[in-house]
């Protein structure tokens, strides 16, 4: 759901030069320049042109009257609800949509002017995954400050290749959900199978959330290379068998439904 806020009414607004969308089939008389009445405004900040197309599709169909100021869609309030429905319907058939960082919320700045294309392809859909509030400003990043340990962290995996850099052709390797679940469930048995253990190890790091397999949910997979990231992790940290156990376990529950 984009980030939603209101205005109009006792307040007032300034009026906006804008034209009012398709005709509604609603009866409801809106009137984006009356400062009485009230309106529901949705931020859709980093939303990409072909999801901006289907929303402004779908918003004439319905018959929904609305206008677009900069980057907000602007609904009157009586239809708030209709249309929360609709962007649900929206995310689940094209989204996850990112969720924007607003200029005065609290945010931490992380500069990637060295970082190559693909590296920031990577990075912009795992945010996105993760629903982290966040802006770009060119190659700057700016981050809510309470997310700043959760991106840093994801920001060393992408460097360290714990999490694949993002081609345009890219895609998972052959056989890659059915290896993942293999060594899994070896390594839940027996968390020192040194073959499963060699077989993540290697496995993991050529894995991007963002390039599932064909047929496959995105947020599926992205949760399955997850686990598959913390499993390498306690590796490589010298955890003890029990919490090598559980990661093991924690990786062959996700990837048992789609087997």
């Amino acid at each position: 759901m984009p980030f939603v806020n209101k205005s109009g009414g006792e307040e007032g607004e300034e009026s906006t030069d804008v034209a009012a969308g398709a005709p509604p089939a609603f009866d409801i008389d809106f009137d984006p320049n009356d400062p009485e009445q009230v309106k529901v405004h949705y931020n859709l900040a980093g939303w990409t042109f072909d999801q901006r197309a289907e929303l402004a599709e779908t918003l004439a169909e319905r018959g929904i009257p609305h206008v677009w100021e900069a980057e907000e869609l602007v609904v009157p309030e009586e239809l708030e609800e209709p249309v929360d429905e609709l962007f649900d319907a929206l995310e689940a058939e094209i989204g996850p949509f990112p969720v924007p960082l607003l200029d005065d919320d609290p945010a931490t700045e992380f500069g990637l002017e060295e970082w190559p294309r693909a590296d920031i392809e990577s990075l912009k859909t795992s945010l996105i995954e993760a629903e982290i509030p966040h802006r770009w400003d060119r190659s700057t990043l700016y981050v809510a400050a309470d997310a700043e340990h959760v991106v840093d962290d994801l920001l060393d995996a992408i460097e360290s290749g714990e999490v694949a850099s993002l081609d345009e052709e890219s895609e998972a390797p052959d056989g890659a959900l059915h290896d993942l679940f293999t060594a899994a469930d070896r390594l839940r048995r027996d968390p020192t199978n040194s073959s499963a253990r060699e077989q993540v190890l290697d496995l993991v790091p050529r894995l991007s959330p963002s390039s599932p397999p064909y047929g496959l949910p995105a947020g599926s997979w992205a949760a399955m290379v997850g686990s598959g990231q913390a499993l390498v992790a306690a590796f490589r940290a010298g955890a003890p068998t029990d919490e090598l156990q559980a990661a093991a376990g924690n990786l062959h529950a996700v990837c048992r439904p789609w087997v």
